[in-house]
């Protein structure tokens, strides 16, 4: 039987004759996935596609110079080897390229076998299950848009000449779906979204029937007067400014002065009513895995206490260069890519209960501000400086209540002085991808309309 790169019989023969051919140090990265993706329209399929995907990729250290090939061809072994070591004369030597050595492996379930026996019948009726749920639940909701699904399984083998060598099994869900609703020639839209890496976290029908109340609670929406109050971001929108806040504890974005977190360690950043944790070893979810892309092992670390900068997140080139150890934080996008930065599972959590409330008791403290339910051009918030200035929709809230939508406001500010401000934080919390979040109030933000 032919071998495939993700066998220990491969990954040693490629190690082996990369190190004959002059490498001091190699590493093989390898894997083997099965996608299923479906999209339905009108309680249809519109879309149904299956893919297998293969590959592999090679990275050596000679003289401290890093060279790197890949190939989707398990025969190219040879030439594979050669590429990478002909890559590395063109390369500038670094200190800090050098392999990680073993640190054992971190036991969390990544892995479900339902996901990998789901036959394409069945996932095309939890997508259908799921659009249904939204265009049943009013009349109102006239039509969706990419109401989709994608299944996978993967394998992954990481092997390197300093004693690594782990392989294990993955898996991931998610479903997404868009709602329309229509109403005296008004057209107001509203999504949802769940990912997990167990098929029994999907609840499809909740899905489509968020994403129809997020439509339909818009209808009627006007414009607002400018203020200055509170700002109560949904989950959802909590969840993308999270993101940003994360993308500056990488070590490698600190390194290259691309963080607004640079030089701040120590020091206090966001309320000290917050900490925030990255993690790798919660079972089920989406940014969980016994090692890193480098074959370290995975950990749980507070990355922010009490509002505090306690440390970053590192792979091992960056945990050289700032002589320290690695937090298990490698990734890669693909067998085609080196190794970079990022985070796990990454979530903000209240240090104490008494800055908790549900959902009710947080729209209760507010006399005059605004739920934001989604926001537009979040992409421009600025990740060096901070700055932001966003477009956002929502519910005006007024005297402890909702009282009616609105639309086309704008909040604008520094995104540490948004977390530095934040008086509660929900006491329900959902996952979008790897960012788990919550509801979280804010105080003094500037609201334009």
């Amino acid at each position: 039987m032919r071998k495939t790169p993700v066998d220990t019989g491969f990954a040693e023969r490629l190690l082996q004759i990369a190190l004959d051919g002059g490498a001091d140090e190699a590493e093989v990265y390898a894997t083997l996935s099965r996608n299923l993706s479906v999209e339905v329209k009108d309680r249809l399929i519109d879309t149904l596609e299956k893919s297998d995907t293969i590959g592999y990729s090679l990275r050596i250290f000679k003289d401290k110079r890093l060279g790197f090939s890949y190939s989707t061809d398990p025969g190219e072994l040879t030439a594979v080897a050669a590429r990478a070591i002909e890559a590395s004369k063109f390369t500038e030597p670094d200190d800090a390229n050098e392999l990680p050595s073993p640190s054992g492996f971190s036991d969390v379930s990544v892995y479900d076998a339902s996901i990998s026996s789901l036959e394409e019948t069945a996932a095309v009726d939890m997508i259908v299950a799921m659009e249904s749920a939204a265009l049943d639940s009013d009349r109102r909701i006239t039509k969706t848009r990419n109401a989709s699904g994608s299944f996978s399984v993967g394998q992954t083998r990481i092997m390197n000449s300093k004693g690594i060598d782990f392989e294990f099994t993955s898996s991931a869900c998610s479903a997404h779906i868009m709602a329309v609703a229509e109403q005296s020639g008004e057209s107001q839209m509203g999504w949802d979204y769940q990912g997990s890496r167990f098929l029994g976290d999907m609840t499809v029908e909740l899905i489509g029937r968020t994403a129809a109340s997020r439509a339909l609670e818009m209808l009627g929406a006007e414009k607002m007067a400018p203020l200055r109050g509170f700002v109560l971001l949904d989950s959802a929108v909590a969840a993308e400014f999270i993101g940003i806040l994360a993308s500056a504890l990488s070590s490698d974005a600190v390194r290259k002065r691309k963080s607004m977190l640079a030089g701040k360690i120590g020091e206090s950043v966001i309320s000290p009513r917050l900490n925030l944790v990255d993690s790798g070893i919660l079972a089920g979810k989406l940014g969980s895995r016994p090692v890193d892309a480098e074959g370290v092992a995975t950990t749980e670390k507070t990355l922010i206490e009490k509002g505090v900068l306690r440390g970053f997140i590192y792979n091992t080139y960056n945990a050289r260069k700032d002589n320290v150890a690695s937090t298990g934080n490698a990734v890669r996008g693909g067998f085609t890519g080196l190794p970079g930065v990022g985070p796990g599972n990454i979530f903000l959590a209240p240090t104490s209960k008494e800055f908790s409330k549900d959902i009710s008791g947080l729209i209760g403290m507010v006399d005059n501000g605004i739920y934001v339910t989604e926001t537009m051009g979040m992409h421009t918030a600025n990740p060096i400086s901070g700055e932001y200035s966003v477009g956002v929709t929502g519910l005006k809230i007024e005297g402890g209540t909702l009282a009616r939508p609105i639309k086309e406001a704008v909040i604008s500010g520094n995104i540490l002085k948004l977390f530095g401000s934040i008086v509660m934080i929900g006491d329900e919390s959902r996952f979008y991808g790897n960012i788990k979040s919550s509801h979280l109030l804010a105080e003094d933000i500037d609201i334009s309309g």
